[in-house]
């Protein structure tokens, strides 16, 4: 109940800032920390040797998930660029959009704008982000998501719900999507906005996805909820917060109840494998207390904190997956952003209520809560790369520090399109955390494991892939590339803890 999950994070946000607690977590993890780094000076050749010893496998051809990216920015900024310039060439007549009651074709669109082919450039696109602008400025950060500062732009090409009815947003993805099933051993868990403005918002995205085929072994998706519940109220999309709940989930039981009247729905549904809340988590809210108003009475025109938000998106979900479990259907995973910016206590709301977070680095400031989520081995998809652009420079993100210590991590690109220079960005985000990091190819392997462990796909691939589909089940070193020994050590560690 909503009280007994208040108590919940009441007594676990007390006991976070009681100091003798403190002083006990900080010091396991000290010693955590020093007790890796003799192990790898004792063990790092016997590693290396067992390693070399096992044939056709190396850090290349194992297996890694992008657990953590947003399907609007999965392009990078030279394929975008490129896609853009093909659509003009091969496209120009094409009516894309309607301004002011006027259809205008995607040439006329660039000749309203004073551009013309020629004109188009990574720089012009303007979608890579500055650190000077973007530093601590989530707004800033937002806008970059419009191709040359044009919200049109935007609509035409990184939407599904335009006129052309998301047709070049899904042709781009399907160009990733391929790239990442010819790669091989990439894969990519891309998450996708559903408001909750409106009900159809469901049957849309599903129509979207089935129309154009938006299927790839390599993929699986996610749902990301923006918080942006004031915003919706603001312009009268809804009344009150229960209103939002009803427009996320009540098509989601109708489908599960009767999946023969909703085929669309429930085919994307059986690809969905979890659902994430992000929003700007460095904006003040209310404080979370037992006596904030229920759903159906929050109708003023403020944000319920992060807590309130986790809380029902919970209750909604674990009813959700006990009903489709009955009918031997898929489950979801909660695996949210938290701990990106803002306060401490959006991590006890994770923790209590989450199997995965993203980002996570506001844990370096509360050991006992870094304590718990080691012993709990909660899942960290983290992406220095984008935290070293909005909120935390590169050489003070504690990803390595976290590694080392033994917490459940792995690295994720977040937005390729703002933070990333290559055709693969996950493959970017590892090599440069190995060079600043001096992460080993054991390292590596390891951190990719940990994605796929942490991932949504199904188990019969997990096995596949690694031998196992637990944590610290049965490894084959055949197929993950990670020395027994280190698991070993990570296994009787924990343990020991």
């Amino acid at each position: 109940s909503f009280e007994d999950h208040f108590r919940d994070y009441r007594f676990l946000s007390n006991i976070m800032y009681d100091a003798p607690t403190k002083s006990f977590c900080y010091t396991r993890l000290t010693a955590l920390e020093l007790k890796f780094t003799l192990y790898k000076k004792l063990k790092q050749f016997e590693e290396v040797k067992t390693q070399k010893m096992v044939p056709h496998r190396d850090w290349y051809n194992v297996r890694k998930v992008d657990g953590h990216l947003h399907l609007s920015s999965m392009a990078n900024q030279k394929h975008l660029l490129r896609f853009i310039k093909t659509k003009l060439k091969q496209c120009p007549d094409e009516v894309v959009i309607v301004r002011d009651g006027k259809q205008l074709t995607l040439s006329e669109v660039f000749k309203s704008l004073n551009m013309t082919p020629y004109d188009l450039s990574v720089d012009t696109l303007d979608v890579h982000v500055d650190k000077s602008q973007t530093m601590h400025r989530f707004d800033k950060f937002n806008l970059k998501y419009s191709p040359f500062g044009q919200s049109r732009l935007r609509e035409i090409f990184l939407k599904t719900d335009n006129l052309i009815e998301g047709k070049y947003f899904a042709e781009m993805n399907k160009e990733i999507f391929k790239d990442l099933e010819d790669s091989r051993y990439q894969h990519a868990e891309p998450r996708v906005s559903i408001y909750g403005k409106q009900k159809d918002e469901w049957y849309s995205l599903a129509k979207w996805i089935c129309k154009f085929k938006m299927f790839s072994d390599n993929i699986r998706w996610l749902i990301q909820i923006p918080r942006l519940y004031n915003i919706h109220k603001e312009f009268k999309s809804i009344t009150n917060f229960e209103q939002m709940l009803k427009n996320i989930f009540d098509p989601l039981f109708e489908a599960t109840r009767s999946p023969e009247k909703y085929p669309e729905l429930s085919t994307f549904l059986g690809i969905i494998v979890g659902f994430d809340s992000v929003d700007d988590e460095s904006k003040p809210e209310p404080r979370f207390h037992l006596d904030l108003p229920s759903p159906d009475e929050w109708t003023n025109d403020e944000n319920p904190p992060y807590a309130y938000y986790s809380y029902y998106f919970y209750a909604n979900l674990k009813v959700l997956n006990a009903y489709r479990k009955s009918k031997g259907m898929n489950t979801f995973a909660i695996r949210p952003h938290a701990g990106e910016a803002g306060s401490a206590s959006h991590l006890v709301s994770a923790y209590l209520l989450s199997d995965e977070i993203n980002h996570g680095i506001e844990l370096r400031k509360a050991p006992v809560l870094q304590y718990l989520y080691y012993l709990s081995q909660i899942g960290l998809a983290m992406s220095p790369l984008s935290n070293n652009s909005l909120f935390l420079s590169y050489e003070k993100n504690p990803f390595p520090q976290f590694f080392q210590r033994g917490l459940n991590v792995t690295l994720s690109t977040d937005d390729p399109l703002m933070f990333h220079f290559t055709r693969e960005p996950l493959m970017e985000e590892y090599s440069i955390a190995a060079q600043v990091y001096h992460l080993s190819n054991v390292d590596l392997c390891e951190i990719a494991r940990n994605s796929v462990i942490q991932s949504g796909f199904e188990d019969v691939f997990k096995k596949y892939w690694l031998g196992t589909t637990r944590l610290f089940g049965r490894n084959d070193i055949r197929q993950s590339n990670v020395p027994n020994l280190r698991l070993k050590y990570r296994f009787e560690t924990l343990f020991d803890e």
